[in-house]
């Protein structure tokens, strides 16, 4: 649900995918936010996702497309093929742990991309403005008779990391209620750092893309990295 409805990317994932024209891998995929949405534009694509319980959602919603979906780690997968490209939407690579465990996921990646394959990877590069139309929407969704929301309630910089904290509400069928606030930790992480952990690994920057934040969410910058050698 949280998320589930941010389309600012997909625009530009259409893009590189078309550029690709190759079997393209998502890390991270989840429930198949972008997945689904590159399998119904008529790519090749492959979800990959450390939990199962997202990729069952995922391969559900692919049913009707010949789109896989792989259970992996992405900082240690092993899928046997090579891809034209490789994806990591809503800052997947600041949500592994540090700089040794993205090290471990490019060097996966160029592992897995073919000579002349790209990689696309989506950060954020510090906090977003402050809201000036007050804080966001929350994210509902009602499945059979369960309402679920997330509410975005405040993002702050501390300990090299940036924290984002969401209050998540659960209303069952029966009316009672629960509540928790979470707290979503994602590592700083410039491009320039990136980049350079990039060609530690083999990989060579290529180009930025900055995608521009929408009323919901934050705006981010997508490094593409190229297999060339």
């Amino acid at each position: 649900m949280e998320c589930g409805g941010y389309s600012a990317d997909l625009v530009l994932w259409d893009e590189l995918a078309e550029a690709a024209a190759g079997p393209v891998l998502e890390l991270g995929c989840g429930s198949g936010r972008v997945t689904a949405h590159l399998a119904a534009a008529g790519h090749e694509v492959i979800g990959l996702d450390v939990d199962p319980n997202l990729l069952r959602v995922c391969a559900e919603r692919l049913r009707e497309s010949d789109a896989q979906t792989e259970l992996g780690d992405a900082c240690d997968f092993d899928l046997g093929r090579e891809f034209a490209l490789v994806l990591a939407p809503m800052q997947l690579m600041q949500l592994l742990g540090g700089s040794r465990e993205r090290a471990a996921c490019l060097s996966r990646v160029r592992r897995h991309l073919r000579l002349g394959g790209r990689g696309a990877f989506a950060i954020v590069e510090g906090l977003p403005a402050p809201e000036a139309g007050g804080p966001p929407l929350p994210d509902v969704r009602e499945v059979d008779g369960w309402v679920y929301s997330s509410l975005p309630v405040e993002t702050r910089a501390e300990r090299g990391a940036l924290s984002a904290w969401r209050l998540r509400h659960v209303v069952s069928p029966d009316g009672s209620l629960s509540d928790e606030e979470v707290e979503i930790r994602l590592d700083e992480l410039s491009a320039e750092v990136l980049e350079r952990e990039a060609r530690e690994a083999g990989l060579t920057p290529t180009a930025r893309r900055l995608l521009p934040p929408t009323d919901a969410h934050v705006g981010s910058t997508v490094v593409v990295l190229g297999q060339e050698e």
